[in-house]
């Protein structure tokens, strides 16, 4: 399980606007194949600053997402409203406990 943390900071008046991006798009990409779970966090101290978590069957998974048309559309829409360069990470799930 590949999991990919993006953190990305909006000025104030771009929130709304990227919240709603998010809504309209967020089951598009939960479905996307190889999409297994997709998340979004607003900072607890600083709410101009969001995290998505998103979980792929594999790296070829996300590549295919990130080569999309749906990905080229959200993401564009998306940086337009950066504040700051996005951050991005991909990590590979060793352990989780519930």
């Amino acid at each position: 399980m590949l999991v990919r943390i993006v953190k990305m900071q909006f000025a104030p008046e771009a929130i709304g606007d990227f919240q709603n991006l998010f809504e309209k798009n967020k089951k598009k990409i939960r479905y996307f194949e190889g999409c297994r779970r997709l998340e979004l966090y607003q900072d607890q101290k600083n709410p101009n600053i969001f995290f998505t978590y998103s979980y792929w069957e594999s790296e070829s998974h996300l590549n295919a997402y990130r080569h999309s048309d749906l990905f080229a559309e959200v993401w564009k829409a998306t940086k337009a409203k950066f504040s700051d360069k996005a951050e991005a990470w991909s990590l590979n799930k060793l352990v989780e406990l519930d």
